[in-house]
């Protein structure tokens, strides 16, 4: 292949380092009113009465709105929130009312002058707590609510989807193992923490069109949120996301877009901005959700595992719309990357009245592994094996199962183990130390699917220049990982035209075609597939014309170098830039007009998983399976956790650029090692205190290890020339690498995250201790 596989440069790149890319925040357009957020102190309260007559009275405020604006509920899976609270407050920083001014300091004095009363409720604050038949209810009403079928929520609870596996005969297995063993982990809520904030600009004009200008992940989506909540058709809907400075998941839905769209409704013709505060990006905006696992686990003299029950209790906030299916991936993806005969698992997403659960790097699968990678390194010292030995006996292999009785035709998971297991030099020991700095190793395996809806469509459109250059249109977006320079490459491929030659256009939903979402590490799949047929359809135009204009038949023809040409005879040829606008005809006359290609894809033979078992033959498009080791340091008079070198591999079917993927990997080792021993949304009763960067802390340059990135090429059998996705699977082998290589380092196990230094200094005084 010429261009797959190749390092191209990034065809954004200069304009983001010369800083001529323009994001939402940049723009100012005329006559550009500014909008600011009433938003509820309480993290429960009904609302008793919101007065906003002060605030209307302020020269120089335009329009005010309230939750009778947006009754709508919304949700890309459950339809259970509004843009604006309606009848109580479910989280503190919930909107209740947003005004939009002539300057962003009347706004904020117009909303300081709107008076709210509340009556307060009882603050939910604890998932497992919410389970309990006495608990508060944060959606009574749940009942009501629309969901999609494939996701379960249990009305007159705080149950917002019950998804369940039943693998095998868990009970039976128990009995018959030589040993069982029981073990609890937590991980916390983190925040995104992405460069940029949320940012949008909505205009409605007089004919009742609405344009909103948004730094968003997925404008399609947002479009049909949008649609649902204002009742708008979606053809008087266009959303256009220029440039997202990082989002992972945090931009995948809908957020501040809502609150801003009453105000250009009132005001026809104005356009309305507003940009969160990076307070609002900690509160405001998804969070990852908390999780609580328990996982009992069977196991015979050999190590193999024979039954496993998990419990996974997921914290998924205020509104649980993107959560529910969140939770359905922990749900069947809980054997990890192992064949597991038998497993029981009750993976449940809690609503609280914590800020809301949304989509995060890794969709559910760096929480449970956490726990599975632990769990695996404890059952391992049990029975006195080797951790990596006890993964090699386990691991997935060809013709293996997973949680769903899936079998695995295809998996390099054993391949990444031992490369890994080679570049982290398993089993060589440092010298015992002379000061207090100890080291340790951790290795750990993890794999993802996309989790998405088994009919999601992805659509591509190639348009042929008549200097024999292209764009191409897609709506998959960049947010970072490079999808614009990939897409480019699998069309520069597929129409044999160098990459420097195509202009790769996305994100507005009149012009770009359809994509679903810029989520589920899918778009070099989806939507690279989609492109595949694109240019299928273009090259098939194009050799129609070329046999009338070669005189050869279409079935001896080839794509070479911006060139249509014989197979047998490489001479006799046609260039692409000659056919673009149709064939001219010796009298004179011409035929077909311009090519223009068009493609679309939906993943193959995908189906849902059974209700009652959560079994399935084929629940996901593909998975992705790798596995990092990692070597650390730690102060045993601080407790400093350095993380000194990190091996990782992962079964990525085909690289595409090797440049790219080596940043991805780089970049999800970075935020795996933020999760593991930094981050922490801190929430006290529903209040988060630490909302900032001042207290909220992620990692630096400083924290960089050495990496050593590799792959594995199994080509994907229906990915585009064979790949398959790895932007988040590669952040999720990683907290756990790290907390397998603590216990290493001072025989302690840590089982919630972030693995601080006070944790690990409280753990060392208490082994000293009972020592």
């Amino acid at each position: 292949m010429k261009y797959i596989g190749k390092s191209v440069n990034r065809v954004d790149g200069i304009k983001k380092v010369t800083g001529e890319l323009k994001y939402v925040d940049d723009m100012k357009l005329p006559k550009m009113l500014y909008a600011d957020v009433k938003r509820s102190p309480y993290p429960h309260a009904k609302l008793l009465k919101v007065d906003t007559s002060k605030a209307e009275a302020l020269p120089g405020v335009k329009a005010v709105i309230t939750g009778k604006d947006v009754p709508n509920r919304v949700g890309l899976y459950l339809e259970d929130k509004t843009f604006l609270a309606t009848d109580k407050v479910r989280y503190r920083g919930e909107a209740i009312a947003a005004v939009a001014a002539e300057t962003k300091e009347i706004a904020k004095m117009a909303i300081d002058l709107i008076d709210v009363e509340y009556e307060e409720l009882p603050v939910v604050s604890n998932a497992v707590e919410a389970l309990k038949p006495d608990a508060p209810l944060v959606h009574p009403d749940l009942g009501e609510y629309h969901y999609g079928p494939i996701f379960f929520p249990e009305p007159g609870t705080n149950i917002s989807n019950h998804y369940r596996v039943r693998k095998g005969d868990v009970e039976k297995a128990f009995e018959e193992a030589e040993h069982i063993v029981e073990n609890s982990f937590f991980v916390p809520h983190i925040q995104h923490s992405p460069i940029e904030n949320h940012s949008a600009i909505a205009q409605m004009d007089r004919d009742g069109s609405l344009t909103i200008w948004s730094s968003c992940q997925s404008p399609y989506a947002v479009r049909k949120a949008l649609s649902v909540a204002f009742d708008l058709p979606l053809n008087k809907i266009r959303v256009l996301s220029p440039a997202v400075g990082g989002g992972f998941g945090g931009k995948a839905g809908t957020t501040l877009e809502g609150i801003i769209i009453p105000l250009a409704k009132k005001l026809r013709g104005r356009p309305i901005k507003l940009t969160y505060s990076r307070e609002d990006e900690f509160v405001n905006s998804f969070v990852r959700q908390g999780m609580h696992a328990t996982i009992k686990t069977g196991v015979d003299k050999d190590g193999k595992i024979i039954g496993v029950k998990n419990n996974f209790v997921w914290d998924g906030g205020a509104y649980t719309e993107y959560g529910v299916n969140i939770v359905r991936a922990g749900g069947y993806s809980s054997s990890g990357p192992y064949d597991i005969p038998n497993l029981w698992t009750d993976s449940i997403c809690v609503y609280t009245n914590h800020p809301v659960g949304g989509p995060y790097r890794g969709f559910g699968m760096s929480e449970i592994h956490f726990a599975i990678e632990q769990n695996i390194d404890l059952l391992a010292e049990k029975l006195g094996i080797d951790p990596v030995d006890i993964r090699r006996i386990n691991g997935l292999k060809p013709g293996g199962s997973n949680a769903t009785g899936e079998i695995i035709e295809q998996c390099g998971l054993l391949e990444c183990l031992e490369d890994v297991a080679k570049n982290i030099e398993w089993g060589k020991r440092n010298p015992p130390s002379k000061t207090n700095k100890v080291r340790g190793k951790g290795i750990a395996c993890g794999f993802k699917a996309p989790s998405m809806p088994n009919d999601v469509a992805s659509a591509a459109i190639i348009k042929l220049n008549e200097d024999g250059t292209a764009h191409l249109l897609v709506s998959g977006q960049d947010i970072g990982q490079g999808s614009d320079t990939a897409l480019t490459q699998i069309a520069a491929e597929a129409l044999s035209i160098p990459p420097h030659k195509i202009t790769i256009k996305t994100g507005d939903t009149d012009h770009t075609p359809y994509e679903w979402q810029t989520v589920a590490s899918r778009i070099t799949y989806c939507s690279g597939n989609a492109i595949i047929n694109a240019c299928e359809d273009a090259k098939e135009q194009l050799f129609e014309l070329a046999q009338l204009a070669l005189g050869i038949y279409k079935r001896d023809l080839v794509l070479v170098d911006g060139y249509v040409a014989s197979k047998i005879y490489p001479d006799k040829k046609i260039a692409i830039k000659d056919l673009a606008l149709g064939l001219s005809l010796p009298d004179g006359s011409g035929i077909h007009g311009p090519i223009i290609g068009r493609g679309s894809f939906i993943p193959p033979n995908v189906r849902n998983t059974d209700k009652f078992t959560g079994q399935g033959e084929k629940p996901v498009a593909f998975w992705t399976y790798g596995t990092q080791g990692v070597e650390i340091e730690i102060d045993k008079e601080t407790g400093k956790v350095d993380v000194l070198k990190v091996a990782s591999c992962f079964d990525v079917g085909k690289v595409i650029n090797p440049n790219l993927i080596e940043g991805q990997v780089e970049g999800g080792i970075i935020q795996g090692i933020g999760s593991a021993i930094f981050e922490e949304l801190v929430i006290e009763n529903g209040i988060v205190k630490n909302p900032s960067f001042v207290d909220y802390k992620i990692p630096t340059a400083d924290d960089m290890p050495e990496m050593i990135v590799n792959f594995v090429e199994n080509p994907e059998e229906t990915g585009p020339f064979g790949a398959r996705g790895v932007a988040e699977p590669c952040m999720v082998p990683t907290a756990p690498a790290i907390a397998n290589a603590v216990y290493d380092a001072i025989g302690v196990r840590i089982k919630s995250l972030p693995i601080t230094a006070e944790k690990i200094l409280k753990a060392i005084k208490e082994k000293e201790k009972n020592s």
